[in-house]
């Protein structure tokens, strides 16, 4: 018997075809074609950069090109000769000469959540006064202060704004506590409320927004940590959403390694980076991971990078694993039908998106204490002569057999190795990541994490 691509024993052929050099052979004269599929190339986007700060000054003397008010339907109450009773908002409609009171009678606008107005101003110090319905309550979660701080977002991109406040109408609405982690919420919320992925478009809209002020949410050096904290965090966020946005014709698993390896380059103070590259997966004994990659023309790569906090001193150690299939066909038991939809399966190197942003963000937070290792088991699920059939078996790392009843399980024996290997580098707890049925969905619904094994 021999070994075949990928790492199952069976017996040896009578003529060379189907054994691993002439497999490896073929591979890299398809590689150079696929490498080539489509001529697609990114343009360059300018990231985005927006600075946020707290200020402690009243709305209505605040100067710039757009200032939001954050109202709930109560602040919309009038007194009995028409004046609002909220404090904030009877300065600015004072200021305005009324025009406040009018505009939101003729908009019909009552503070409900998700109801949004924008006034053009002349002779103020703010160029255009936004109004954001809050509903019935202030925000008193993340989630809600998030959703906020998208809200904020879409009045900024309508007024094509270079700077912006956001200012609460009752600012006593939100416990003094909760101020801090409040405005890091809204400050993540507005970030990725301005994410728009414009690589692949010839013509796109420029995000103008560049300096944030948040009025109400207290301020000093504990606020503007926290609000340095939740850029790091959604400069994290947006690199996995662009990673998941990429097509699979340019995000191969080659380059997603790429990637992994400019965040070691980046922070290599604190990261370092191993990418195991087919040969090295085999002396691994990862047969179950190239089982998978073995009916590709993209060879596949296994990314590992280590994180070890500035000064050493290690007190827990954490794997995070990822699942990285940058395509997935479903192999011989392909996807067909509506509800497959394999032309989104680019999507199901979601979990290694994840895994990769969290790492960009820990490279710029640097946290004390823990080692944490990102793995990534990338690579595709493609149909060919060399690929796996529904009935084969094959040897995990672990010595373990598997089954494979169904070419489209592809992501658990991607993860076994994965996980094996998380587990040889001494860690305490593993967190693994993946997008492996879309019937968890089904289950739980479209806002709820969950184990889909």
């Amino acid at each position: 018997a021999s070994a075949s691509p990928y790492g199952v024993r069976r017996p040896r052929p009578s003529s060379s075809v189907g054994t691993v050099s002439q497999v490896l052979r073929q591979r890299a004269l398809m590689a150079h074609t696929a490498a080539a599929l489509g001529l697609t190339k990114p343009n360059v986007v300018e990231p985005l950069q927006v600075s946020f700060a707290a200020i402690g000054i009243e709305p209505s003397d605040w100067e710039g090109d757009v200032l939001a008010v954050a109202v709930t339907e109560k602040d919309l109450c009038r007194s009995p000769c028409s004046s609002f009773e909220n404090a904030v908002l009877k300065r600015l409609d004072s200021q305005l000469g009324g025009l406040l009171s009018e505009a939101s009678a003729e908009e019909d606008f009552a503070g409900k959540a998700g109801q949004l107005v924008v006034l053009r101003l002349q002779g103020q110090g703010f160029k255009r006064l936004g109004l954001i319905g809050l509903g019935r309550s202030a925000p008193f979660t993340a989630a809600a202060c998030r959703g906020l701080g998208e809200s904020f977002a879409s009045v900024a991109k309508s007024a094509r704004a270079g700077s912006a406040a956001l200012a609460l109408a009752s600012p006593g609405g939100i416990h003094g506590e909760f101020k801090p982690n409040a405005a890091a919420a809204i400050a993540s919320g507005t970030v990725l409320g301005l994410y728009e992925d414009n690589r692949y478009r010839s013509e796109s809209n420029k995000v103008h927004l560049k300096h944030v002020h948040l009025i109400g949410f207290g301020y000093g050096p504990e606020v503007d940590r926290r609000l340095e904290l939740a850029n790091y965090v959604s400069s994290g966020v947006i690199f996995g959403k662009d990673l998941v946005n990429s097509p699979a014709n340019v995000l191969t698993p080659v380059v997603l390694a790429e990637e992994a390896s400019k965040i070691a380059s980046t922070y290599s103070d604190v990261f370092t980076a191993t990418i195991l590259d087919e040969e090295r997966c085999r002396e691994l004994k990862m047969g179950s991971y190239l089982a998978v990659a073995a009916a590709s023309a993209n060879p596949p790569r296994f990314i590992h990078l280590c994180y070890k906090p500035p000064g050493g001193n290690v007190k827990r150690k954490l794997a995070i694993v990822g699942k990285g299939l940058t395509f997935d066909s479903g192999g011989y038991n392909i996807k067909i039908g509506a509800v497959c939809n394999i032309e989104l399966m680019k999507w199901d190197m979601g979990g290694s998106a994840a895994v990769l942003g969290a790492a960009k963000a820990l490279g710029e937070i640097k946290p004390p204490g823990v080692e944490v290792h990102f793995i990534v088991a990338a690579c595709e699920n493609m149909i060919s002569g060399t690929g796996m059939r529904p009935g084969d078996i094959v040897t995990a790392s672990n010595g373990k057999t598997i089954e494979v009843d169904n070419t489209d399980a592809e992501g658990r024996l991607t993860l076994a190795d994965a996980l094996v290997y998380a587990c040889k580098q001494g860690v305490d707890k593993i967190i693994d990541l993946a997008t492996l049925t879309g019937f968890c969905r089904v289950a739980l619904g479209p806002s709820i994490a969950g184990n889909s094994n």
